[in-house]
Order: C-alpha cells, then structure tokens, then sequence
C-alpha cells in the first residue's frame, strides 16, 4: 500500500530528526520517552550501550529502525549525551554528523534508496516542563543536509542544502492515546543544489530564500491511524502547517541531448499554509514580487519573461459528512501580470491591444453539505457518479478581471434548493443576485475583429447577447448587468428570460 509507505517514511523521518526535541524532566526520562513515542509511530529506537557518566546518561550507537510495506528506514547517531542540568531541565547534546538510510520498492519491481546525511555542529537544545506537557528551545549555527538518491544502485539525483541561524521551540502534550505537538522554527537563510544526470542529459538547480519561518501544531493518534484517515479525524488527530519565507532565487539549467534550457526566478515573499481536522481541509500557497525569464534552443525567441505583483490560492472545505452544511470558501489570485514584448508579438504584432499588466481575482464563500466521507475511498467508489454533497450557498465577494484596457468586475450570492433538480436541468434551484460591470469590452471585441481573431459574424452574435444581459453605464463603453434567479426562473436587468 503506497499510502501507508508514504505514512510510514514521513513518520520516522520526522520522529528520527524531531528525537532530539522529545524530553521529559530527568535523562532516563528522556531517553525513554525517545523510546516511547518511536514506538508510537511503528519504530524501533536501541542503543548499543547506555550508561550514567556523573551527572550525563550517555547513549551510545543510537538506532531508529521502522519496516512496513517492502520500505525500511534506518538511522544511526553515534552518541547522545542527556546532562541532569540540576535545576528540572535537560540539555541534550549529540555527535555533530548523523545519518538516515532509506529504501523502498519502486512500482516496477526495482528499488530506490536514498542515503542522507545531516551535520548540525553547535546544536544547543534544552528541555524542560513536566510528564504532562515537555518545553524545549534549540538554536543551531548551521545544519548541512547531503542526499544521494539511487535506482538500483544508479546515481539518479544529489541535493545539498545549508540552513544558518536556526533557532526554535517545540512542546508535546503525550496523552494515553492522542499525542499533541507544537513547534516554532526560524531560519536566517537557506541554499541549496540538486544535480541529476550530466551535461548531456540532465539538469542543475540552484536556489536560496532568506528569512524563513515555520509553525507547526496537530495532534497525532500514531501510524496505524492514518489508514483510516475519515476515523481518526473523528478520533481526533488534526495537523497545521504554516510556511513563509522572504526574497528567493532559483536558477535551473536543463540539458537534452545537449541542448539546453535555462530557467531563472525570484520572489520579494511567499508563504504555504495546510491545515487538516475534522472541521475541514485548508490549502493556500502563493507569493509577491515574481519574476521568471526562461531562455532555451526550444523557443522562438531569445527569452520569454514573465512577472506578476502576487500570486496565490487558498481553498476551504468540508471533510466528513455531516447533518448541517458547512462552510466552503475558494481563492485565487493572480495580479499585475506582465509578459514580455516577444510573446505579445506572436498574438499581436501591430500593437492593436493594450499591453496593460492582466489580474484575474475570485474570490468566494459557500455552505456545503457532505453526505460521504472524502477520506474514505469505500465509500467515495460507493457513489458512482452521484455527488458526494449538496451546494446550499455560494457568494461571489470579488470578481476582477483585467485585460488589454478592459475590465470586468462582480458581486453577488446564490442559495440553493437542493429538492428541485428539474427546473435547471439537474443542478439545485437558484435563488439570489449578480451585479456586474464591463469597462471597455466594447473596444476590446472590436480590436479583436480587426486582428482577425474574432470573425465579424461572431462578433456580432456576441453584441447581440450583451444586449440581452446588459444595458449602459455611466460613461462611454460601460455596461452593467443585474442578473437574478428567482420563482425557478432567470431574470436579467429585470427581463425574464427563463
């Protein structure tokens, strides 16, 4: 089962590089609840040898193992030292070098390893707190990461990376069967190179980000629970992430069959948040200040460029089933796009639209009920092509478009009556109102027709639709519209028309 290895890898390699961040009051307590909670996740955690030097339990040839489904992962530290600091803390130090071997069957019978390598001189960590909730703060000058990834034994990929100024904080609340986990971490800087094949065939990636901050919170029910994922949200287990991170670059440099692609961006910010519970799923990601120049034999033109002032996402919706509707929401935004003048030129070589920068904004809430679980793939198969949930309301807070000197923009909300599925053909009768506004579509269609991308036929059975929809604004070239769905009927500026 590919989902329970994927599990089961994220698991030991996180507890295994995480260990150091698990203490209790005393160093027997910590080094057995390193044990315990390895455990928890499906691993074996031993030593070689562990023994009292004074006031230091000294573990020697520490092991985290964990096999299932054909993947094993296996990490070594050669020597972990936990100092009773006498005052209810502990201060955990370890070699500067470890590492964590790792192999899984691929899908056509071969395997892939992967074989890392982390160096973390001058890691300082102190724990502290009680058996009901443990404290710890880290700071580390540097960490190296060094990874060497292998298909049967062929170099596939190297990536190394380097992170400066890591400093952090994490907290466990153990329970009997939930496990909750809190973690802060900041990052003055980080870079990185992955190399794959060879100047023949291959590619280099070089990047770096600076200012990076990460939060993580969640609460854990072990690896077993994760293969029902719909029961152990209802059990409990939640899992929060959020990512940001300042200016950024990155440069690639692609070869195929000796011809090359080069790719080069950079960013002003950007941020990734993920969020799963029983309440719902969140998603977003995005960034400000993007710009990209992509150059190659491929293209037709010396370089394409392209930059925008911000992109991103961020959608909310329901797991579970439930009785009630439930919120939804959806995002997307795209502002301030540019590209650069060889690219207009394929589409519009005598100048005919504004080259004025595009934006593309959705911006929507809802109420959604789930009648299945989307967690669970018995029953998701159960449903055929039914729907697994009904639409109750959706509302349209921002609706921008701009592109080539006009503009479209729009509000408005719909409910729905989800036992009438005859009066709009299957879809749930609508109830509600659209107000919208068009600046310069007018223009715009009829520099198309004169670019030949329109044909005049078409252009006129367009107008003649906009006539339907919309009536004139306030000032040359505008058109408003107020569309409405009323009494299982479809009205626009107050003219039915269904």
């Amino acid at each position: 089962m590919r989902h329970a290895t994927g599990a089961a890898s994220f698991a030991i390699l996180g507890v295994f590089m995480a260990s150091p961040l698990t203490a209790q009051v005393t160093p027997e307590e910590v080094w057995q609840s390193w044990q315990s909670l390895g455990k928890s996740y499906g691993q074996t955690v031993s030593a070689e040898q562990v023994g009292r030097a004074g006031d230091t339990l000294v573990v020697s040839g520490m092991k985290t193992s964990m096999a299932q489904d054909g993947a094993t992962i296996d990490g070594r530290i050669e020597e972990v030292r936990f100092r009773d600091l006498g005052d209810g803390t502990v201060e955990v130090t370890m070699t500067d070098t470890y590492s964590i071997d790792m192999s899984m069957p691929g899908e056509e019978g071969n395997t892939h390893d992967i074989a890392i390598t982390i160096a973390q001189p001058g890691l300082t960590l102190t724990a502290g707190g009680n058996a009901a909730r443990t404290d710890y703060a880290y700071t580390a000058p540097s960490v190296t990461v060094d990874m060497q990834i292998r298909e049967d034994a062929v170099p596939l990929a190297d990536v190394d990376a380097t992170l400066t100024g890591l400093s952090g904080s994490y907290a466990m609340d153990a329970g009997a069967e939930l496990s909750a986990l809190d973690s802060a971490l900041a990052i003055d800087s980080m870079t990185f190179t992955i190399a794959a094949g060879d100047a023949t065939n291959g590619a280099t990636a070089v990047g770096s980000l600076a200012a990076l901050k990460l939060g993580s919170a969640g609460s854990f029910l072990g690896i077993d629970a994760v293969e029902n994922m719909a029961q152990a949200l209802r059990d409990g287990f939640s899992a929060d992430i959020d990512f940001s991170y300042g200016r950024g670059d990155f440069t690639l440099a692609a070869f195929d069959k000796g011809r090359a692609t080069k790719v080069g961006a950079s960013n002003e910010t950007g941020h990734f948040r993920a969020l799963m519970g029983q309440e719902a799923l969140r998603y977003g990601a995005g960034g400000t200040g993007v710009s990209m120049v992509v150059s190659g034999a491929d293209i037709p033109f010396p370089e394409l460029k392209l930059t925008f002032a911000e992109a991103s996402f961020d959608f909310l919706m329901p797991l579970l089933a439930s009785e009630m509707p439930t919120d939804f929401t959806f995002l997307t935004r795209i502002v301030d796009l540019t590209v650069s003048d060889e690219i207009w030129a394929m589409v519009d070589p005598t100048v005919a639209l504004p080259r004025d920068p595009a934006t593309v904004i959705l911006d929507t809430k809802g109420k959604v009920r789930l009648t299945s679980d989307l967690m669970d793939e018995t029953a998701m198969a159960a449903l055929g092509d039914r729907a697994p949930g009904e639409l109750h309301a959706l509302d349209v807070t921002d609706l921008t478009v701009k592109f080539a000197g006009a503009e479209l923009t729009g509000t408005g909300g719909l409910t729905f009556d989800n036992s009438d599925l005859t009066s709009f053909d299957g879809v749930p009768a609508p109830t509600g109102t659209f107000d919208l506004l068009i600046r310069g579509g007018n223009g715009l269609l009829d520099r198309l027709v004169t670019m030949g991308v329109v044909p005049q036929g078409q252009a006129m059975g367009a107008r003649m639709m906009i006539a339907m929809l919309a009536k004139p604004g306030d000032g040359p070239d505008v058109l408003t519209s107020t569309l409405e769905f009323r009494d299982k009927g479809f009205y626009a500026n107050g003219q039915r028309l269904k």
